[in-house]
């Protein structure tokens, strides 16, 4: 079969990439065909919405390798392509032109896209790839207010990067505070309260029931009956999972994509990484799925190895990060609000450590405004430890 490859890799994401890493590591040879949606070479999106607006990142840096990487490593780039199907009896995939690609061991790591709403259509942008960073980047070039609709992780760092950027801002999300289901509510307090004295205009506790546009305004009116007028909507309130090729292909789904150690579906020779994988959390003693950098990067290197016949156990735990205005931070496994919290204050809401327990058993370290620690609080987290008294955390860190 002349579309015959021995790896195949379904995504064009970072967990993409470093997959093609793992399996040059391993294999030099074996031949390697890439199929990403976007027309991009696979890019980090951690920027979009933190360093490109800051200008410690350019965009010329997005990108994982440059095109002569894949070239070096025999790499076969369909970008712009997507895969809509898998035969796993024949063991080939299927393209949307109907093409076939037949393959020896498969990688699914295709992401996933925006959540919308039901309602607003045209009227309301998403965010999430380079091609939305740069559409919004020109915008605020020449537009002045701008409403963002979620008070996640890319709803707060979007509020916080138009603001720096000059820009009027007015948030609307459901929750009482900003990030109030990954932080104890006094700290999401604290956060909340900082936007609002840099100029954000927040809308806690309410959520969008119609977005208009005439004559150059955006309208967003929300259930309480406000009205907030703006020259754009974006929202950004979650990731839907691609895992629809999946499903029809039988492949065991909770959550997302089942995996286990070794990164396996439940087809032997088919694995998933990054954004639709779930995957036993051996330290947290549970399958979890993480949405976020570090994951892609080493769950895809992990994958892209075990392809090529390796065994290596996917331990790791990751971590993500995030910045907003002065203040920034890394965490590291399971940061809940809903988990009992203690926090470690060295200046209270503005640098410390916090500590999420269910029973007494470590889950999760938030470093705020703490750098380079991540290591150790990853040390810190062992099913096999309980603190019967979470003050005993004081000053491990």
């Amino acid at each position: 079969m002349a579309n015959h490859f021995k790896y195949v890799i379904v995504g064009g994401g970072l967990a993409a990439a470093s997959a093609v890493e793992g399996i040059r590591e391993l294999d030099g040879q074996g031949s390697i065909a890439l199929f990403g949606k976007e027309t991009h070479l696979p890019y980090d999106r951690p920027p979009l919405s933190k360093g490109l607006w800051t200008g410690k990142s350019q965009l010329k840096d997005l990108p994982v390798h440059n095109e002569s990487y894949y070239t070096r490593n025999n790499v076969h780039l369909h970008l712009g392509r997507e895969i809509v199907s898998i035969d796993r009896q024949k063991k080939q995939v299927l393209d949307s032109d109907s093409t076939r690609f037949g393959y020896e061991k498969l990688l699914i790591a295709t992401g996933g896209s925006p959540r919308s709403l039901s309602f607003g259509g045209n009227n309301v942008h998403y965010y999430r790839t380079r091609d939305d960073y740069q559409f919004l980047r020109d915008a605020a070039d020449r537009l002045s207010h701008f409403i963002l609709i979620g008070g996640g992780f890319i709803g707060a760092e979007l509020a916080a990067a138009l603001n720096m950027q000059g820009k009027n801002v007015s948030i609307v999300f459901p929750d009482r505070y900003l990030l109030q289901k990954l932080l104890p509510e006094d700290l999401a307090g604290y956060v909340t309260q900082l936007y609002m004295t840099k100029g954000v205009s927040v809308v806690s506790e309410d959520l969008p029931t119609s977005i208009e546009r005439s004559e150059g305004t955006t309208r967003v009116t929300t259930k309480s009956g406000n009205t907030i007028a703006g020259d754009m909507a974006i929202a950004a309130i979650g990731l839907n999972l691609h895992l629809e090729m999946a499903m029809r292909a039988g492949l065991r789904i909770d959550q997302g994509i089942v995996v286990n150690n070794w990164l396996q579906t439940s087809d032997a020779n088919i694995y998933a990484a990054g954004d639709v994988a779930c995957f036993p959390a051996k330290l947290l003693e549970k399958s979890i799925r993480v949405e976020h950098w570090n994951n892609a990067q080493v769950q895809g290197k992990y994958a892209g190895q075990n392809m090529t016949g390796a065994k290596h156990s996917y331990d790791y735990l990751p971590y993500f990060y995030s910045d907003l205005f002065e203040l920034g931070f890394e965490a590291v496994g399971e940061i809940d609000a809903k988990l009992e919290t203690f926090a470690d204050w060295r200046e209270e809401f503005r640098e410390g450590v916090v500590y999420y327990l269910d029973q007494g058993k470590l889950r999760g370290v938030l470093l705020w405004n703490v750098w380079e620690k991540v290591d150790a609080a990853r040390h810190l987290i062992n099913p096999k430890h309980t603190y019967k008294h979470p003050t005993n955390l004081r000053g491990k860190i």
